[in-house]
């Protein structure tokens, strides 16, 4: 075992020396390559050096063990060794898991995609609170935000929004939001009381590089347009706003944030390779039954994988059956229990998935 971690610890040193050496960062291609390893290595490092550590106190405590004879050392002793044990035991399952292969797209950056089901007040208010609940998890996650495109209705609810969200690891959470979400409550229009049941789709699509898409120019009509914050209404005289429509797939992005064309055209292009790129993933699960790369869980995209029920005061994942209270603190920012639990669940039956192979 002792090896097997000096392997990791040395390996994750040796790259981090690489990447401050003058020939990786004088080399911004080379730079970000180098950087992408270490950041994905960096969870299996830290395990591998408490793993080392905890090793090292349980040797050091059967050693004293050995050689004392006063009770009370003996005594610090047994507890240093069962306290080293628990941990070896805890950091065995650690590692053995940070080992599994890992989904390539899971350093990768994000967009989040929700909309309402059919526009729907309730749907459209529901779709806000998920936008501010995600946007307060990434400040929290120290990840950068970018609203791509952006539809409200006059009261400020949702009607179509996408955000670009960048940082560490985005893809290996976010991804486990994909779906739709139910959400159970008394609307304030609501006369009689009544529960109401509407639901919210999230996709959330890892960004495409060039070496994930190539796109074909001859297969897209590109148009511009006057833009403003809702594309069918002028308010300028520019033609800002970027509409490009890929042939073969029928997808048709419509972007107009930037008052530059030219960045409109960039980001248009970038949300265009990430569709085509989901496509082609959805492909793949669709041939490899096993979901090894992705959600492990075999999830029609039609169902429903968490309930909001506010009346009851309880969020619910359906996928790993669990519930947790207190809903206006999850909808605020704190979902690290979720999202933790949904990781460790995809990551359990990724280990006894390859235990059966």
């Amino acid at each position: 075992m002792l090896d097997k971690l000096e392997r990791i610890i040395s390996k994750y040193e040796s790259l981090r020396e690489e990447s401050l050496s003058p020939e990786v960062f004088q080399n911004p291609e080379k730079s970000k390559a180098v950087n992408k390893e270490l950041s994905s290595l960096e969870d299996t490092y830290n395990i591998a050096v408490a793993y080392k550590k905890a090793l090292e106190n349980q040797k050091n405590a059967e050693e004293l063990l050995e050689s004392e004879t006063d009770e009370e050392m003996i005594a610090m002793a047994q507890e240093e060794l069962d306290k080293a044990k628990a941990e070896i035991e805890d950091l065995d399952k650690k590692l053995t898991i940070a080992l599994l292969p890992k989904d390539p797209n899971d350093d990768k950056d994000i967009y989040l995609e929700i909309r309402p089901a059919a526009w729907w007040d309730e749907s459209g208010l529901f779709g806000a609170e998920l936008l501010k609940m995600y946007l307060a998890f990434a400040q929290k996650k120290w990840w950068k935000t970018e609203i791509i495109e952006e539809q409200l209705s006059d009261i400020g609810w949702v009607k179509f929004v996408m955000v670009k969200m960048t940082g560490k690891k985005v893809y290996s959470l976010m991804k486990f939001e994909s779906w739709v979400h139910r959400v159970q409550r008394i609307p304030e229009t609501e006369s009689q009381w009544r529960v109401h049941t509407s639901t919210v789709t999230v996709a959330v699509m890892p960004e495409a590089e060039d070496v994930d898409i190539q796109i074909d120019m001859k297969d897209i009509v590109m148009d511009t347009y006057a833009a403003s914050s809702n594309w069918w209404q002028n308010a300028n005289k520019n033609q800002t706003g970027v509409r490009i429509h890929h042939i073969p797939s029928w997808l048709i992005v419509n972007i107009w944030d930037s008052k530059s064309q030219i960045q409109n055209k960039e980001k248009a292009f970038a949300v265009l390779k990430s569709r085509l790129y989901q496509i082609e993933l959805d492909k793949k699960q669709a041939e490899e039954k096993s979901l090894r790369w992705n959600q492990i869980w075999t999830w029609d995209r039609s169902e429903k994988i968490r309930t909001y029920n506010f009346p009851q005061d309880r969020v619910t994942d359906h996928r790993i059956h669990e519930s947790w209270s207190n809903l206006p603190s999850i909808m605020a920012w704190n979902i690290d229990d979720i999202m933790d639990k949904l990781v460790l669940e995809n990551q359990t039956k990724l280990l006894e998935a390859s235990m059966k192979e």
